[in-house]
């Protein structure tokens, strides 16, 4: 159940951006001929109202099309409802809608967690340290620590409990370059010992782990509805100030960053994960991923809304459009890329599942 609830929100936030740019169309009068989520062959399909509604068989996003792509489309170039014929103002707001629309759903998220779930109200800590994320081929996961485990002991001292926990583990690591730590852990509620031998990089240890404290949030009902706006406002603010600095050292630090991009797969086995949780872990889910795909959509890359964005720009500033092989040769170099990456982290997620890590060692 939890996979199919990760699944459903995935779908739903991409139904939702592919729908900005649907109804910012037709709001305008601008003729619209299909309205698919994912790619390739179709499984489902609808007609109505001359528009095509499908779902498609690779489940990597969506899109919307128009006549203007159509080759046989039984509308004349001249036609004033063609999308490429409307002013830039127009079909800039058709392409930014999708982003908006992410953007806007996040923040209504934010909004009903304030209003279902309640108003943070500190932190209930239970002792150790919650691993919530092991990179593959670091310390952490050569120790054999997994995602779930709670570290109770270094070297046989408690760490306690809260933030200070966490801290104290930190500095064990931090502290222990190339030497090895005694772990007292707990996972699924059995105890177990690991060794643990931190990488030694610049003198300080390193171990490719997410540490958390351990425990639940606790929340309490708001007191107006001023105050759940109030608070959505500085999450959502907080999460997208995140998410862009995310992206920026992504590009900036790449080298150190790129083993943390994660793909589809990797999303869904951690939606998976918090659906089991339940509580107001996926309204944040939800908002964080609305968010991520929100900024990703804005970058000025091909097929993505912020590529489209950069050649609507560059044809305001020449006052005509770029011939078409450049904006065909644009888009299918983004098309290679984007599958390329996206069947690399597949694929790379897929074979870090614990699933498959276990039928592997057999």
């Amino acid at each position: 159940m939890g996979v199919l609830t990760a699944l459903a929100i995935l779908a739903s936030l991409i139904v939702v951006h592919e729908a900005g740019h649907f109804f910012a169309a037709t709001w305008q009068g601008i003729r619209v001929s299909g309205f698919s989520v994912g790619f390739g062959p179709v499984l489902l399909q609808r007609q109505r109202r001359g528009v095509q509604f499908a779902l498609r068989a690779i489940p990597l996003g969506g899109f919307v099309s128009f006549p203007d792509d159509d080759e046989d489309s039984p509308f004349p170039a001249n036609d004033p409802d063609l999308l490429r014929n409307r002013p830039l103002p127009q079909r800039a707001l058709v392409i930014a809608a999708g982003v908006i629309a992410n953007l806007l759903l996040a923040w209504a998220v934010l909004l009903a967690q304030g209003a279902v779930v309640g108003i943070p109200a500190g932190f209930s800590a239970t002792p150790g340290v919650l691993v919530a994320g092991v990179q593959p081929g670091q310390a952490a996961a050569a120790s054999g620590l997994q995602p779930g485990d709670r570290i109770l002991a270094v070297d046989g001292r408690d760490l306690g409990g809260g933030q200070s926990a966490v801290a104290a583990l930190v500095e064990s690591v931090k502290g222990a370059p190339d030497q090895t730590l005694r772990l007292q852990a707990e996972r699924a509620g059995n105890s177990l010992e690991l060794r643990l031998t931190p990488a030694d990089l610049g003198g300080i240890g390193r171990i490719g782990a997410q540490l958390q404290p351990s425990g639940s949030e606790t929340f309490r009902p708001a007191r107006s509805p001023l105050e759940v706006l109030r608070h959505a406002n500085r999450d959502f603010t907080a999460l997208t100030r995140r998410t862009v600095e995310g992206f920026v050292s992504l590009v900036t630090h790449f080298g150190e960053t790129a083993s943390q991009v994660s793909g589809p797969v990797k999303i869904v086995e951690m939606g998976a994960s918090l659906a089991r949780q339940g509580g107001s872990s996926l309204f944040l889910y939800t908002a964080l991923i609305s968010i991520n795909l929100a900024v990703l959509n804005a970058l000025p890359l091909p097929l993505l809304d912020g590529g489209q964005f950069l050649l609507l720009l560059i044809e305001g500033l020449r006052g005509r459009p770029l011939p078409e092989r450049f904006q065909m040769a644009f888009m299918q170099s983004g098309f290679v890329f984007l599958v390329g990456l996206s069947l690399v982290l597949i694929v790379r997620d897929t074979s870090q599942l614990q699933a498959v890590q276990q039928l592997l060692s057999r």
